[in-house]
């Protein structure tokens, strides 16, 4: 995971994928979805036989305009002819090297926990199972996200890389999947509702087999986010909320058309910025941000700060706002790893239900009674 990544107001994971060719094997034409999507518009799983399905990531990173296509045949049985292009990749995984923490909850929600052998800084990590995992001995470091040790990975013999990228450049995961090692990616992070992004669990389910076990887990997901959000529908008493940080000359925010945006939106906070037609986050001066939101009721997700001293002391500027002065700064650092992850950032996509129930609770003291912040806590 990347420093800037971890720091932004509202978690940005990425993804890596690697280009393949689709497949030529003509499905039958009454082909149906093996997975029903309600919100994620980025994969699409499609019948070929039995034992064989596809696997579409249509939109695998800002920009693309192609998607890709994995072949999943179970093992032991007969292969369908494909273009020798095409990854072909044995189901259910036996093992797989993961390259973001967002990866690690679809695995043990699913039960499928120690079927990790890799990962890129194993302290990024705060799941206490996948812990209990590393510490015995069980899930190679394999080093820095881009500059990932080839060779020690190799010599783990994965069934599966599931990584990520921002861009068309295949970067490392070329060279592995070179190497006779099965590459996808998981392109959570491009998708637009929260819930969408929660979604991305039914496809890290179709490689193991568990697709309604998926279905079930997303359902209870959803139904929590949707009777949250229902219970702040009429809700007229907004406050106006301020996020982000400076990082060097510019103040970093989600745009209006952010996930980070609807979230808010549906916990019933008026944001400053959802006017702004961006999906990523805003560049903004410090001059521009103070005359828009120096009076603001909340700051909510100001990185990752600890205290209000600590972040006084980055920028001065801070302590003018009015949320500094009312001690009404939130961040996201209440549930922190045994070697320092932050759970937010691994837990956050596929928990939105959590996310919003904190924000209500955050910008509504009085809803949901009995209810204790879960990822975000006041600065003290």
């Amino acid at each position: 995971m990347k420093n800037l990544q971890q720091k932004n107001c509202f978690h940005l994971p990425i993804a890596f994928c690697l280009l393949f060719a689709a497949c030529t094997s003509q499905p039958d034409k009454n082909q149906t979805r093996t997975v029903v999507l309600k919100y994620a518009t980025g994969f699409s799983v499609s019948v070929v036989n039995e034992n064989c399905k596809m696997v579409t990531v249509g939109y695998p990173y800002q920009g693309a305009a192609l998607g890709y296509e994995y072949m999943l045949v179970k093992k032991g049985t007969e292969i369908p002819a494909h273009d020798k292009k095409v990854q072909v990749i044995s189901v259910p995984l036996t093992s797989v090297v993961c390259t973001s923490t967002t990866h690690i909850p679809l695995l043990d929600y699913l039960g499928e926990t120690e079927k990790l052998i890799g990962f890129p800084t194993t302290d990024y990590i705060s799941s206490e199972k996948m812990r209990q995992r590393i510490d015995a001995g069980k899930v190679t470091d394999l080093g820095i996200d881009k500059g990932m040790d080839i060779e020690k990975l190799v010599m783990l013999k994965p069934s599966l890389v599931m990584g990520y990228t921002m861009t068309s450049d295949l970067g490392q995961l070329k060279k592995i999947n070179q190497l006779g090692i099965p590459v996808v990616i998981n392109a959570e992070y491009l998708e637009e509702h929260p819930l969408g992004r929660a979604e991305w669990i039914k496809f890290m389910a179709v490689f193991f087999d568990k697709e309604k076990m998926a279905d079930s887990i997303f359902n209870a997901i959803e139904k929590e986010y949707l009777s949250t959000k229902d219970l702040m529908a009429n809700q007229t008493n907004k406050p106006t909320v301020l996020s982000g940080v400076m990082y060097g000359d510019a103040w970093f925010m989600p745009g209006g058309k952010n996930y980070a945006a609807k979230l808010l939106a549906d916990a019933g906070c008026h944001y400053l910025w959802n006017g702004t037609d961006d999906k990523g986050f805003l560049q903004i001066s410090f001059e521009s941000v103070y005359a828009k939101a120096r009076n603001a009721d909340l700051w909510i997700g100001a990185s990752d700060y600890k205290t209000l001293d600590e972040l006084v002391s980055a920028d001065k500027r801070y302590a003018l706002f009015n949320p500094f002065k009312n001690k009404t700064i939130y961040t996201y650092t209440a549930r922190q790893g045994a070697k320092g992850g932050n759970g937010f950032l691994e837990l956050g996509y596929l928990r939105p239900d959590l996310i919003l129930k904190d924000l209500v609770k955050i910008a509504h003291p009085e809803m949901l009674t009995g209810y204790s912040l879960y990822f975000y806590k006041k600065l003290p």
